[in-house]
């Protein structure tokens, strides 16, 4: 049976760190909400002995809520699923710095937090690509193989996509901004907006199956939500992905945007030994494979094989080469160009 603990507000904020010293336990902040995370929590538990109280929210509300608490907070990891809020939590002071040796050896330096000498604020854990998806009745692959491609004339009506202050589009936006600077950023960003073939709304999930409705002729999605929809068995999900196309984009240029899950240990961790552990344990070949196999998305350990048929069937691609501090570090100024544009 996994291990399911959720624990209310209330009791948790008011709940005393020797309360929690009572038995081995961390107290997990998590913006993560896949179903196949229960098998990791469940043995990581199993190997070590350490409970975990998971609290569930989007980033936003996980970093709102550590402000609120201050040094009061009884969180000991907090886990984001994207790299500007990870950012955004180092920018805030909101973690400590970890030395480990073991996540040093396995996760590369570009995923991971600012280091000071005294360890890196964050790492890396899983990732994802932002990649194309376009209906193959309607739209040529060659005409939206680039993000660029998205703002052409060309493709007017044909684009839809999720909030574009979603932080998914965030971070792309942040990274396209690093690639080909401010005044070509706000260009591509108004001929998006131009090119919409209606108002933002929805999940990637719900982009994608508009582009199979015909709705739309283009949309940008995380790729384990295209990979979660190639291995379904659902009729009507087997349908929809007869009807699209994936491309990667910009494989002549900069590579495809990619984004991160990843974790730190909080500030005031009551549990930094064994919230460290839970980091190391979150490296190991065992839990880079749940990230990959469970929820269709990349481990960053390069050196481990996975067996994903739906990742192999999307192909390999080339991916920018960008540290992921610099996506957090341009997010106001994406923000605003998006205010300018009228993207929302």
């Amino acid at each position: 049976m996994y291990l399911r603990t959720f624990v209310a507000s209330v009791v948790l904020a008011a709940a005393s760190a020797g309360v929690f010293a009572q038995d081995k336990v961390i107290n997990l902040y998590s913006a993560r909400h896949y179903q196949a995370d229960e098998a990791l929590y469940n043995n990581f538990t199993k190997a070590t002995g350490i409970r975990i109280n998971r609290v569930d929210a989007d980033d936003a509300g996980i970093l709102a809520r550590l402000k609120s608490e201050g040094a009061a907070s009884p969180a000991d990891v907090i886990l984001l699923v994207d790299a500007a809020r990870l950012w955004r939590a180092e920018n805030d002071g909101l973690f400590q710095p970890v030395k480990s040796g073991v996540l040093e050896s396995r996760i590369p330096v570009k995923l991971r937090g600012k280091d000071d000498g005294h360890g890196s604020q964050w790492f890396g854990f899983s990732m994802r690509a932002r990649t194309i998806v376009y209906n193959k009745q309607t739209v040529k692959p060659e005409d939206v193989d680039s993000y660029e491609a998205l703002a052409d004339p060309k493709n007017k009506g044909k684009l839809c996509t999720r909030s574009g202050s979603h932080p998914y589009n965030v971070s792309l936006f942040g990274a396209l901004y690093e690639h080909v600077g401010e005044a070509r950023t706000e260009a591509i960003l108004k001929g998006m907006v131009a090119n919409m073939a209606r108002l933002p709304v929805g999940s990637d999930t719900d982009q994608i199956k508009a582009v199979a409705s015909g709705e739309c002729g283009v949309a940008v999605s995380n790729s384990y939500y295209v990979a979660r929809l190639m291995k379904s068995t659902k009729p009507e999900d087997i349908a929809v992905v007869s009807r699209i196309g994936v491309v990667w984009p910009n494989q002549k240029t900069y590579g495809v945007h990619v984004n991160i899950a990843g974790a730190g240990v909080a500030k005031y961790a009551p549990h930094k030994a064994d919230a460290v552990q839970f980091l190391e344990y979150l490296s190991s070949d065992e839990a880079q494979r749940y990230f990959a196999e469970g929820n269709n998305e990349w481990p960053v350990v390069k050196s481990l094989k996975t067996s994903n048929a739906a990742l192999d069937k999307l192909g390999p691609f080339k991916a920018e080469v960008i540290n992921v501090a610099t996506i957090g570090r341009n997010q106001q100024k994406v923000l605003q160009i998006l205010d300018r544009v009228g993207y929302r």
